[in-house]
């Protein structure tokens, strides 16, 4: 350890963790220029292809705040190396997979493998960086590998499809989790919060993860069913029973899985919904450009990548921008600013047609909103992990996490159902790019509201005579 007490191996871990939070993220949307072929080689009917993509996210989604307070309870060094050994084998899984069920149950245990591997990869960055501009500055870089993730799914997606075939966009993911596995024991320290107790919620856990899968169901099916279709209604209202069941559990658990004193804190709550709705952003306006710009303008998967780098790349400027601008104004103006960014970039995007060329056409959009992506998620992540008790950073970094998938797969849905509702592709487009503004703006809205500055913190009396602040009292109490 060094003399400041803080881990030497820090910054050398941190990438190593990062590297986690690229493949995961990734893993989320690189099938979809694969699924043609996918189709084709294994004989799904009936869009049954689309599972391919929509497995990973419910078993994502469904999940992750049991991965998330797992790394909490376990310690989240053991948590994130078990995930990342399933991670290793779910992927040889799917890329031998010999049938689209094979396929198709092997994308559901890769994402539960990335639902234990995100939280407590987020926890131990959390751990190992002190609170202020160190850790902001560790967040801006785990933001801006998430972000660029997101996109470099695309470019990364086409090329290994066209050049070696669609088992690759899963073998890609082999020598990533053996390099994790090698170095993880190494580099990582346990991550256990220090006199945390191991009791666990069976009951919350099950309510939870049953309400959570529902609405990931729910959502990715109703662009194929309807709205208003029984089966999303059904999957939906499933999940609001299951919500209200966890709620209750938890409030009369002697050791809930969520406990309810993690909401008291505004930027918490305030953090994971503008993370949701970042999240609902960069993935319906990153669908809509990618068939946008192969339906419309005839980008090949490798052009479409190469046209669209400047996302990511102006999302780790937004990111380090952010990084540097909280740390003087705080984190609401930043998280304000970023929704703004993005709504913008998708109000230009949303002027395209059928003559609009790369310059004209997508180049201010996508720099406006890369910009904007990466300012939020940087924002978001600093209020709703700074909002929680030590105790409960895996929990939070769980939280933080599913906020961002669930929000990414209601923004794909949103934008499908646009796209297949309007006539004509340039309409479709125009009005998908269009109802992402109306989501930023909801999150400028709640930034603003939310992410106040915490009052001065005065000392008070804690349990067993310990001193904590008064914020800290209300937060774990």
């Amino acid at each position: 350890m060094a003399d400041d007490g803080l881990d030497p191996r820090r910054w050398a871990a941190l990438a190593l963790l990062c590297a986690a939070n690229f493949m995961v993220i990734l893993d989320a949307q690189i099938v979809l220029l694969a699924l043609p072929s996918i189709e084709r080689d294994l004989g799904f009917s009936g869009g049954g292809e689309q599972w391919v993509l929509s497995a990973y996210l419910l078993g994502f989604g469904g999940l992750m705040l049991l991965g998330g307070r797992a790394a909490d309870l376990a310690g989240g060094r053991r948590t994130f190396l078990a995930g990342t050994t399933l991670f290793l084998v779910s992927s040889l899984l799917c890329g031998f997979a010999w049938t689209g069920g094979v396929l198709v149950g092997a994308r559901v245990a890769q994402g539960i493998s990335a639902a234990l591997m995100a939280p407590s990869a987020l926890a131990l960055v959390t751990a190992m960086f002190a609170e202020g501009p160190e850790r902001n500055r560790a967040l801006a870089i785990w933001s801006s590998v998430g972000g660029f993730g997101a996109t470099a799914a695309l470019l990364a997606g086409g090329t290994l499809t066209g050049a070696l075939g669609w088992p690759w966009v899963f073998f890609l993911n082999v020598p990533v989790a053996v390099l994790l596995l090698g170095l993880g024991p190494v580099l990582l320290g346990e991550g256990r919060t220090a006199g945390a107790v191991r009791a666990y919620d069976p009951a919350g856990a099950l309510t939870v993860t049953l309400a959570l899968s529902a609405a990931v169901y729910g959502i990715v099916r109703a662009p194929e069913t309807g709205w208003a279709s029984a089966s999303t209604l059904g999957a939906l209202g499933v999940a609001a029973v299951a919500g209200a069941l966890f709620v209750r559990i938890e409030a009369r658990s002697a050791a809930p899985l969520v406990p309810l004193r993690t909401f008291r804190s505004r930027r918490l709550t305030g953090g994971n919904l503008v993370m949701l709705l970042t999240g609902a952003g960069a993935f319906g306006t990153s669908f809509a450009v990618s068939q946008y710009a192969q339906g419309v303008l005839g980008y090949s998967p490798l052009k479409f990548g190469l046209a669209t780098a400047v996302l990511p790349v102006m999302a780790v400027a937004g990111s380090y921008a952010a990084q540097a601008a909280i740390g003087r104004v705080d984190v609401r103006p930043v998280a304000m600013t970023g929704m703004a960014f993005m709504a913008a970039g998708c109000l230009a995007l949303g002027q395209v047609s059928e003559g609009s060329g790369y310059v004209s056409g997508l180049l201010p959009g996508l720099v406006l909103f890369g910009l904007g992506l990466g300012s939020s998620a940087v924002s978001a992540a600093v209020a709703a992990l700074s909002g929680a008790s030590e105790r409960d950073s895996g929990l939070a970094s769980g939280l933080n996490t599913a906020a961002f998938q669930l929000g990414g797969a209601l923004g794909v849905a949103v934008a499908s159902t646009v796209l297949v509702s309007r006539t004509g592709a340039v309409p479709g487009f125009r009005a998908a790019f269009d109802t992402s503004p109306g989501i930023a703006l909801a999150g400028a809205l709640i930034a603003g509201l939310l992410l106040a500055r915490p009052p001065l913190r005065r000392r008070v009396p804690g349990p067993a005579g310990v001193t904590m602040s008064k914020e800290e009292s209300t937060c774990d109490t």
